[in-house]
């Protein structure tokens, strides 16, 4: 996972002069399992950066209300081929719209102050857009979410998390000094006056103690202390750590609501006996720092004498505040990488996984009552992948489609594209195969995608690809429109015929269609069928009748055979007036002929064929089939019979017509080695090692 984290435009990150954000972001890199790819993005020009991996954008100098926009756009330019994962923005909401669906990346927006006070966040429409189109919101404290969600209705908040700031428990001991310290901005809002008068009756009380504050001001007020009291400026933020596990007592005095309070996390993990005022979200910082039921001098003042002289109290509340932190660093960057990880609930595929789920998406034929289940390759699929032990959801696109269109077909499709969607999203598949589905296009894929960059998405295709016909053309379109997006390609041409780039043609696999023992169920051979020779046709499977006026060169070839099989007894389906035969007719046709013509559309190609070749070899019948196939490469002429003419076929099946031994001996021969070489058990392993990267051979 590559993160890109996002620092708001000027946040220092540097050793030096780093910021609560900046420290955040330093914080939880160092144990996070994707340390090494993460970035941070920001426009610090210093070698002292907290971390390694920083990306420095030129600070540009325009005027303040263009800055962010200007400063986004320039993130993204910088980044856009960089192809991060997740982009982390910090406590800039307004960047979101300027980020939005420029980068495919997911976005989550931390906000580290009060959300109501930020632009793009201060209106309810804004923080309403916030949680339609980022993917997680993290909140520093439930103070800070309690404000985002501020006159807001009752919504859901499944997409927003708090995540505090964080320190390792200190498990080292450090002498103590008796010294009071302060840390943050030199301000009356941090309450730096009220901790400066305290100080002139504390220090001239006790002698032995003194005052440290650590922090700046850019408009400093020299407010009037104490001589004992010392201001040490702005300090790495490694010593601002060792003076407070050196000191005593830490006083965090704010009057302005605290988002978080990370001083009060810090002093009180350092076994300071911290003082806190109990506004914003400073009370969940620990458990056992000392609040301010009031917030003046008078009560600063007798809380720090009162720490002072009761050693006893002193010493258990910073015992007990170094031993029990509350936000504890490694924990909650385990809840950081685990939130970064439920953005992509999708696992890698492991090639070597076992079981794998499948969505396998064709057409079921439900309107055509399933008179074509002995021809779907679609089905065939299914039972292969589940024999080899694989889970499936079969999806019938132009079922789903035809059952919710109403009189607006493109809202069926649009409610197609949903269910996908959803389905994909609920399923988590590690592979999704599709066929002949006209209902699945780019922009579906492309959501699968997006959802899960990891998905292997494959297509098949039966239809004759050779260049001689005339709806190749239209059949190679439907085909390669998805090579820019699937993985790859299944075709029963064998590619090599096809003119193909070499980008898309090592994508391209050639596999035979599938024969399966449940299906392929008959022995012809062990029959005594009445007819010799049989071939069936017909006009598009979704027409069950003959078109009047439609012909092909098939239908040339078979008149021309027809005259010269004198004496032969054949059975032809969808030619002349004898219309297609479907379902079980079809068998009952098929088991009654010895043999059988196997007939493509169009001139014969290097491999193709009809998904006719399984069901007729399969089931034990004695094919012929034209020599120019060059199914040689599979079976020899024992297994099945090759013809060079119509002539040659004519007297190749009057031969077979009286040679009845060794016709059976040939069906019987085919049958075995199609059902050994191509079995819905074996193409269907095939088609998924070839899908996620293995090695993997036809035969």
């Amino acid at each position: 996972m590559k993160i890109a984290s996002i620092l708001p435009y000027k946040e220092n990150y540097t050793l030096r002069g780093a910021g609560a954000v900046a420290l955040w972001i330093s914080d939880f890199i160092r144990d996070s399992k994707y340390k090494k790819d993460t970035y941070i993005i920001g426009s610090t020009k210093n070698k002292n950066y907290l971390t390694e991996n920083y990306i420095n954008i030129d600070k540009i100098n325009l005027k303040l209300n263009s800055t962010t926009k200007e400063y986004s756009n320039k993130i993204i330019n910088k980044i856009k081929n960089l192809n991060f994962d997740i982009l982390e923005l910090h406590n800039r909401p307004i960047m979101v719209k300027e980020f939005f669906g420029k980068l495919n990346s997911k976005i989550i927006l931390y906000f580290h102050n009060d959300p109501t006070t930020m632009k793009g966040a201060k209106s309810v429409n804004e923080r309403m857009y916030l949680l339609k189109n980022v993917d997680k919101i993290i909140f520093i404290s439930k103070w800070v979410k309690k404000k985002f969600f501020e006159n807001l209705p009752n919504l859901s908040d499944n997409k927003t998390q708090i995540i505090y700031h964080s320190i390792d428990p200190i498990k080292k001991n450090v002498k103590k000094y008796k010294q009071i310290i302060f840390v943050g901005k030199l301000n009356e809002s941090k309450g730096y006056d009220l901790y400066c008068k305290s100080m002139f009756k504390i220090l001239d009380q006790f002698n032995d103690w003194c005052a440290i504050s650590i922090g700046e001001e850019r408009r400093f007020q020299n407010f009037p202390t104490h001589r004992k009291h010392i201001n040490l400026g702005q300090i790495p933020h490694k010593k601002v750590l060792d003076y407070l596990s050196k000191s005593e007592i830490a006083v965090i005095p704010s009057r302005w609501e605290e988002p978080f309070g990370r001083t009060a996390l810090e002093a009180s993990s350092c076994g300071c006996a911290t003082i806190i005022s109990n506004s914003g979200g400073l009370p969940e910082t620990t458990d056992y720092a000392i609040k301010l039921k009031k917030l003046n001098t008078k009560n600063i003042e007798n809380e720090i004498i009162q720490l002072i002289k009761n050693d006893k109290l002193r010493k258990k509340i910073q015992m007990r505040s170094k031993k029990f932190v509350k936000h504890k660093l490694k924990n909650n960057s385990q809840k950081i990488d685990f939130m970064r990880n439920s953005l992509f609930p999708f696992k890698k595929i492991n090639i070597n996984k076992n079981k794998l789920r499948i969505i396998n998406i064709y057409n079921l034929a439900q309107k055509l009552n399933h008179r074509i289940y002995n021809l779907s390759l679609g089905k065939k699929f299914t039972n292969g992948f589940i024999r080899n032990g694989h889970d499936v959801i079969e999806i019938s696109d132009r079922d789903y489609v035809r059952l919710n269109k109403s009189i607006n077909l493109f809202g069926a499709r649009e409610k197609f594209h949903s269910y996908l969607i959803e389905t994909f999203k609920n399923y988590n598949p590690d592979l999704v195969i599709f066929g002949h589905s006209d209902n699945v296009n780019q922009e579906i894929l492309t959501d699968f995608k997006s959802i899960n960059k990891n998905i292997i998405i494959s297509q098949w295709n039966e239809d004759p690809l050779m260049k001689n016909l005339l709806d190749t053309h239209e059949n190679i379109n439907k085909l390669s429109k998805f090579f820019p997006i699937v993985d790859h390609s299944f075709i029963t041409t064998n590619p090599t015929t096809l003119n193909l780039s070499k980008k898309y043609l090592k994508k391209v696999h050639f596999f035979m269609t599938p024969v399966d023992r449940n299906i392929e169920c008959f022995d012809v051979y062990n029959l005594k069928p009445s007819n010799d020779v049989f071939y069936a046709m017909s006009h598009g499977v979704n027409r069950a009748t003959l078109k009047i006026g439609k012909t092909d060169s098939r239908v040339i070839f078979l008149e021309k055979l027809i005259k010269k099989m004198n004496g032969i007894k054949y059975d032809f389906y969808g030619i002349g007036k004898q219309e297609p035969v479907w379902g079980n007719e079809f068998y009952k046709s098929l088991i009654n002929s010895k043999m059988a013509l196997n007939l493509s559309r169009g001139q014969p190609t290097k491999h193709y064929s009809s998904n006719r070749i399984a069901t007729l070899m399969g089931n034990g019948l004695l094919v012929f089939i034209d020599k120019k196939v060059k199914m040689s490469s599979f079976f020899n002429s024992n297994e099945i019979v090759s013809y060079n003419n119509v002539n040659d076929l004519a007297d190749k099946i009057k031969f077979y017509k009286k040679n009845d031994k060794l016709r059976i001996k040939i069906a019987k021969k085919g049958k075995e080695k199609y059902f050994k070489l191509f079995n819905e058990v074996k193409i269907s392993k095939y088609i998924i090692d070839k899908s996620i990267g293995k090695k993997a051979s036809l035969i």
